[in-house]
């Protein structure tokens, strides 16, 4: 039985419709032109668009199928360029989705006509104006956000203060979303004091990509501390980010601050992390990156007072 050549037609169209979206992808994330990798355009329009484009112009028996195989077929494709990016791409995967098939049943309930396309028209003004959130600048939510984590150990307030001075021994993530991420896992710190001027340098695991040719780059971060305040129940220290070539892509963090208080026999210490949100769209981004950001001052305050109890326990035995 021959093919239809109707049918053979739409999937060589839809092909090419592929390859051109794939371009502009692999475009705008190698170039990062006008900043568009990081605004709604990218992450609504570029899905909206592969919808609408196989709606209005491909003839399959499910539009809403073959758009989501579009758009499959160019992220998995994207994943091999996108060498850090893969953390984004993940994030945004179900916001992708979620468009695709918004777009695609909006478009197919105009193009079929009739009272569902009058209604279906009131969704496109809002889609268009969704769509140009990060353009220019703009954001419907504050940009400025901060993450807060906190642990309790049975140290003192001293040997927690002992742990925040030396470099920390960083232990593997604890959250099941920072471990399914790619996200960058710090792995060495040098630096030590808690009296202003201090530094701290952060080696975090090296940048990889499956660019043929490309070799892993390392990633740090660099901070100094700014404020400072040790007492023997408590104190409180603030680190300003001098230098950050690891999270640069995702946020841009300004300063983490450690508080560590007594808290019965032990000690209570919280971590807050200031940083400025760079991805739009806000009302989905946002949430996120504050998610992750708690999850991260939570992770560093284990850190450090796993690091006093241990340090408490050396000294115990030290004195034996």
């Amino acid at each position: 039985m021959s093919e239809n050549p109707l049918a053979s037609g739409s999937r060589w169209l839809l092909a090419a419709l592929v390859l051109v979206l794939l371009a502009v992808v692999v475009t705008f994330r190698l170039t990062h032109w006008g900043g568009l990798d990081q605004t709604s355009l990218f992450y609504l329009g570029l899905p909206a668009g592969i919808a609408l484009l196989v709606v209005f112009t491909a003839r399959p028996r499910s539009a809403m199928g073959v758009s989501m195989t579009a758009l499959t077929v160019v992220l998995a494709m994207s994943a091999v360029i996108l060498g850090e990016g893969m953390v984004c791409l993940v994030i945004a995967a179900p916001l992708l989705y979620g468009v695709v098939a918004l777009v695609a049943a909006i478009a197919t309930a105009i193009a079929r006509g009739g009272r569902g396309s009058q209604q279906a028209l009131f969704a496109v003004p809002l889609l268009f104006a969704l769509t140009l959130e990060g353009v220019a600048g703009t954001s419907f939510l504050p940009r400025a956000d901060q993450g807060d984590g906190s642990a309790s150990t049975g140290a003192a307030p001293a040997e927690v203060a002992a742990a925040l001075a030396a470099p920390p021994a960083y232990g593997p993530f604890e959250a099941v979303f920072l471990r399914a991420v790619p996200f960058p896992e710090p792995v060495a710190a040098t630096g030590t004091g808690l009296e202003v001027g201090a530094t701290r340098r952060i080696e975090f695991t090296p940048r990889t990509t499956l660019r043929v040719g490309s070799e892993p780059t390392p990633r740090h971060m660099e901070l100094e501390v700014v404020e400072s305040e040790v007492r023997a129940d408590g104190g409180r220290v603030v680190f300003e980010v001098t230098e950050d070539a690891a999270f640069a892509k995702w946020m841009d963090m300004h300063r983490a601050t450690a508080t560590w208080t007594a808290d019965g026999d032990g000690t209570r210490m919280d971590w807050t992390i200031d940083y400025d949100r760079t991805y739009e769209p806000s009302w989905y981004f946002g949430p996120i990156q504050a998610y992750t950001t708690d999850l991260a001052a939570t992770y560093l305050a284990r850190t450090f007072t796993t690091g006093a109890e241990a340090g408490g326990r050396a000294d115990a035995e030290a004195g034996r």
